[in-house]
């Protein structure tokens, strides 16, 4: 997860355009590497054997209703991602003007925005329970990408578009619901996608009234090595407003339909003032660049540490992982462990995420032990028919040797 968008995407375009600061760029992915194979190496302990281990993943996704929570989690998501884009959440326009929308359905779908990563997770659980095939998770997961590519002409925005497709690209290959050939073919589709998608983009910006440069076309868009590098020419680490833990509970916590007057974080924003720009535009060095930027070397190092030693508890760590903890392994995928994500910003979002999830958490449980519940009474129901059945077929032998006798 650490290694591949790099490998993939920004270390090649760096070798093909002699990126001159090439070298800074792999010594940062070492020492994310450095961080999460110190903290997989003191993991090997908790690694579980392979034999049986479908088996018990099986078993742990056993839940008698989670097909039909996650196709309801997945339709509240996007009617909740279509009603926050119409009312002007999350486009590029709010953005600009530093407002946020007035509407109460902007707050009340930024209750649930983080549901996308959890439809893909209890999605991929029934596919793993054995409770849906693959053609149908593959139907509703294909659902969710056009969603987000609809959301690109809605919100004049295409990031959200390639972040939510390397996180469900992640998400797949780990679980191994979707295979290799699959997102081969979805990469080759996006690549040549990418100009058409970029050019609408920039059409409904100018039909906007917001300014577009024209001298950035879409293969400098995806110069990604250059986002990444510019935090090379900096002495780290850098001194800027950043969430403390105050911050972190009040914003993580606290839904903002009940804090509706506190500001906005947008670590973008503050990086692009620092950079010499202005409020109303944000500036990313990409998700390992910021953790360099703002926090030095040694931090990128713990940041990737940390976050691996969450992975392997999930996975590893007392059994085979269920539906809840696929869940909160998608909010990581999907946010601090995103290579496109913003940091620290993306950490707040884990947490967010994570508090939004608790009422789909609690109704899992519920349906789940009342689901035990009447399979056990029907197996023990079984039980008695069984066995009443075996005493009516003993009942005439007695009789027979009774007259015998």
């Amino acid at each position: 997860m650490v290694l591949a968008p790099y490998v993939l995407f920004i270390l090649p375009v760096a070798v093909v355009y002699d990126n001159p600061d090439i070298g800074f760029l792999v010594r940062l992915v070492g020492l994310a590497l450095m961080g999460s194979v110190l903290v997989e190496t003191a993991a090997m302990p908790l690694r579980r054997s392979s034999r049986g281990w479908d088996r018990r993943v099986r078993a742990a996704n056993d839940h008698p209703r989670i097909y039909h929570i996650a196709r309801g989690v997945t339709v509240v998501s996007i009617v909740a991602d279509l009603t926050g884009a119409v009312v002007g959440r999350g486009t590029v326009f709010t953005q600009v003007s530093g407002s946020l929308p007035d509407s109460p359905l902007s707050s009340l779908s930024a209750l649930v925005s983080g549901w996308s990563a959890l439809a893909v997770a209890l999605l991929i659980a029934s596919r793993l329970g054995g409770h849906a095939t693959t053609r149908r998770v593959g139907g509703w997961l294909l659902a969710l990408a056009l969603i987000q590519a609809l959301l690109v002409v809605m919100t004049a925005r295409s990031a959200p578009l390639l972040g939510f497709i390397s996180f469900l690209a992640a998400a797949g290959a780990i679980s191994g619901v979707i295979r290799a050939r699959y997102l081969a073919v979805a990469a080759v589709v996006l690549a040549l996608a990418w100009p058409a998608i970029f050019e609408v983009r920039n059409d409904i910006r100018q039909d906007g009234g917001v300014s577009v440069s024209e001298q950035v076309t879409a293969d400098d868009r995806l110069r990604l090595d250059l986002q990444m590098s510019a935090a090379a020419h900096h002495q780290v680490p850098v001194d800027l407003p950043q969430p403390g833990p105050a911050d972190y509970l009040r914003y993580g916590l606290v839904p903002r339909l009940l804090d509706p007057d506190r500001p906005t974080i947008s670590t973008g924003v503050e990086i692009n003032q620092y950079l010499g720009g202005s409020a109303t535009s944000a500036y990313s060095f990409l998700a390992l660049g910021n953790v360099y930027f703002l926090d030095g070397p040694w931090a990128v190092v713990v940041f990737y540490g940390l976050w691996s030693a969450l992975v392997v508890l999930l996975l590893r760590a007392g059994g085979a992982p269920g539906p809840m903890r696929l869940a909160v392994l998608c909010f990581a995928l999907a946010g601090p462990l995103l290579w496109s994500s913003t940091y620290p910003d993306s950490v707040i979002a884990f947490v967010q995420h994570s508090v939004s999830a608790v009422p789909v958490f609690l109704l899992l449980r519920l349906s789940d032990r009342r689901g035990r519940s009447a399979r056990e009474e029907q197996q023990a129901g079984r039980h008695r028919r069984e066995g009443a059945a075996e005493v009516g077929h003993a009942a005439p032998a007695r009789v027979a040797r009774t007259a015998r006798v």
